[in-house]
């Protein structure tokens, strides 16, 4: 059975062993060798196929480029064979953490992979990058294999899972990867078979190291959303190195009195309770994670579905914006505040916003869904798209506000009652009112069209169509779904390469490197 851990912040005369603390708890759970389930390890093998598809789909746009390009210039370094980059031949290798830094950004540009909601927010699916990347460097050198690979992400996703269970970033303004350099490292310990030691020492820098404000979610969101979880990865593996050389970390580092919880989040008073699988129990928590059929923050999923299947069942809508006075979506809190009218952010209104920003906008997002009846990862944002006037007219006349009961469903501990949608009611001028609701994505375990290996696969190959050959889309769907078996040489089989001229086609930016 998951166990619960009392945490609270612990004054410098106040002994606490490291034994009792969360760091070394983390630890502990990342070296159990309990035995990966194969319903977890099918659905690891989803998430790499839905890392991929992204990836592919942004590999030509400029955060990526630029990523890329820092990565290339630092190659395989010493102590493995190095790592692949995304895009790139997989005889090009690099060292592992740039490697994790250049897949990292080419993962979380288009905002478009996996997501768990609870006390915090996350995307898990961005352990995958940084383990990945660590294996394939080492594969030779330790004898890592596959099955390696998959005990490492499922480390990674349990205790970032089980973070955003008990601890929230957002009402203090911490940025959300706060969770991931801890639970990289730990995946990585998993994976390397590295002792308790080790991996607490590690997860106490990654978290030292990555935590960073809420901005880069706020108001004109810059192209750094995309860097922020490569960096953790990024840092994540630094930290691990510095840890097996023997290095320490601050402690208790989550615990202290001057640690992260008394400072950064609920302070000196703080209680929580984290979740963690007791010993010998599988890490079961990427099951309660899901992934995105469209290409935009997990809270607007659902209003997209919403929005096509208004456009299906009343076209007029979209033919004469103009018989739609107003706009009004109910919904949870966070949504209404972070990516609703609540946020009093003038760039979800604004057309000349960045795609960023835009991902960042229901209302923005639904007026499009409803006009157009669908959404694509590009044309959707498109300065033209996000320019027309009937849509920025339209635009203008959506709001949201907080319903109370769809944001105690939000934060229910239910899977079965969870939600992450709303109601809607449309107003026309006639005196018309249209009224509807959804409270997950289609997508969704419990929506309409669930994804499962059929849809990852699908998603892959859409992605994936206009940049890889179709050969190499094939070699990657084989070479995945047989994640668990493969062998340490054939690890740096789990990348994808570009069409010929693709990557040379697309200007490279120049730095210090």
């Amino acid at each position: 059975m998951v166990q619960l851990h009392p945490v609270r912040v612990y004054r410098s005369d106040e002994p606490l062993p490291r034994e009792e603390q969360l760091a070394w708890k983390i630890a502990r759970v990342a070296t159990d060798p309990v035995e990966v389930t194969e319903e977890v390890t099918d659905m690891v093998i989803n998430r790499v196929i839905d890392n991929a598809s992204v990836a592919a789909a942004s590999l030509t746009r400029a955060p990526v480029t630029s990523a890329r390009s820092q990565a290339l210039s630092h190659p395989a370094s010493t102590g493995g064979t190095g790592s692949t980059v995304f895009g790139e031949d997989a005889d090009v290798r690099v060292s592992p953490e740039w490697a994790a830094w250049a897949n990292g950004v080419a993962v979380r540009e288009l905002d478009y992979h996996d997501t768990f909601l609870a006390a915090e927010y996350s995307h898990p699916g961005d352990n995958i990058p940084p383990i990945t990347a660590v294996a394939q460097h080492v594969a030779a050198a330790r004898g890592i294999t596959g099955r390696d690979l998959v005990r490492g992400i499922a480390t990674g996703y349990e205790i970032q899972v089980d973070l955003v269970k008990a601890i929230c970033l957002h009402k203090h303004k911490i940025d959300h990867v706060a969770h991931l350099g801890p639970s990289a490292a730990a995946g990585i310990g998993t994976l390397l078979g590295l002792d308790v030691t080790t991996i607490y020492q590690a997860i106490g820098q990654a978290l030292h190291t990555t935590t960073a404000t809420r901005q880069s979610r706020k108001g004109e969101i810059s192209s750094w959303k995309a860097h922020a979880p490569a960096f953790a990865g990024k840092m994540a593996i630094e930290a691990v190195d510095r840890a097996m050389r023997g290095e320490t970390s601050p402690t208790p580092i989550y615990e202290g009195e001057d640690g992260v919880i008394a400072w950064l989040l609920d302070g000196p008073g703080a209680r929580y309770e984290v979740p963690l699988p007791a010993e010998g129990e599988a890490k079961r928590a990427i099951l309660d994670t899901y992934t995105k059929e469209h290409s935009a923050e997990y809270q607007a999923q659902a209003w997209i579905d919403l929005a096509r299947k208004l456009n299906r069942e009343y076209p007029e809508l979209a033919e004469a914006a103009e018989r739609i006075e107003r706009v009004i979506i109910r919904t949870s809190h966070h949504t209404h505040f972070v990516i609703g009218s609540g946020a009093n952010d003038p760039q979800k209104y604004d057309p000349t916003a960045s795609r960023e920003t835009l991902d960042h906008s229901i209302p923005y997002i639904f007026t499009v869904a409803l006009q157009d009846g669908r959404w694509h990862h590009v044309d959707s944002y498109s300065p033209e798209r996000a320019g027309r006037p009937d849509t920025v007219a339209l635009w203008h006349r959506v709001v949201t506000e907080e319903d109370p009961e769809w944001t105690r469903r939000y934060h229910s501990l239910d899977p079965a009652e969870k939600a992450f949608g709303g109601s809607v009611e449309i107003q026309l001028t006639d005196g018309t009112v249209i009224r509807d609701e959804i409270a997950v994505a289609d997508a969704h375990p419990l929506g309409a069209r669930p994804f499962a290996r059929e849809q990852y696969v699908a998603k892959f190959r859409t992605l994936a169509d206009d940049v890889l050959e179709p050969a190499e889309i094939e070699r990657f769907l084989e070479v995945a779904q047989r994640l668990p078996q493969l062998r340490p040489d054939e690890l740096a089989g789990l990348t994808i390469v570009g069409k010929p001229g693709l990557l040379a086609a697309v200007p490279t930016p120049k730095g210090l490197f």
